[in-house]
């Protein structure tokens, strides 16, 4: 598997030299609890997701991503926001250098069972009071809060 490493806003990243559409899910149980996984390539918690195939949609490629990586059905119920930030770089053990390119829906559960695939150790809905302690990515955390505000609009940036 390529190991990642994340970059923010910082002046040492390296220069992105790849462009790829993808998408993640943001899942709340009737708790409130977010579906979170956590990746076996940054150790991170992040949403369940990933890039598109030729020949699907992006909201394909979310439920497929979705399935792959937690063993859960969705179904797409809305748009949390679009995510280009060009200040947020993923260098790949490869030599790729991906800007982000993530539009984040909101999806429901609809069926199947939760199950840890070997894109990560670790795969479970989360409280938001629990999240502050957890090694997550400071645009995933974005994210998070984005959903937390209760937004009207999605987020575009």
């Amino acid at each position: 598997m390529s190991r990642r490493r994340d970059y923010y806003r910082d002046p040492h990243a390296p220069r992105a030299n790849s462009l790829v559409p993808g998408g993640s899910a943001l899942i709340v149980d009737p708790t409130g609890a977010i579906l979170m996984q956590r990746r076996a390539d940054s150790g991170n918690w992040s949403l369940p997701g990933g890039t598109m195939e030729i020949g699907e949609t992006l909201e394909q490629c979310v439920v497929r991503e979705t399935k792959e990586e937690t063993g859960l059905d969705i179904e797409i119920t809305g748009l949390l926001g679009i995510y280009t930030d060009p200040e947020h770089v993923i260098a790949y053990s490869d030599g790729e250098v991906r800007q982000e390119f993530n539009v984040t829906y909101y999806a429901q559960v609809i069926g199947g069972h939760l199950t840890v695939s070997d894109e990560s150790t670790d795969v479970r809905f989360l409280r938001p009071e629990q999240l502050p302690h957890e090694p997550i990515h400071e645009t995933v955390r974005l994210r998070l809060r984005h959903h937390s505000e209760g937004r009207t609009q999605p987020y575009l940036g």
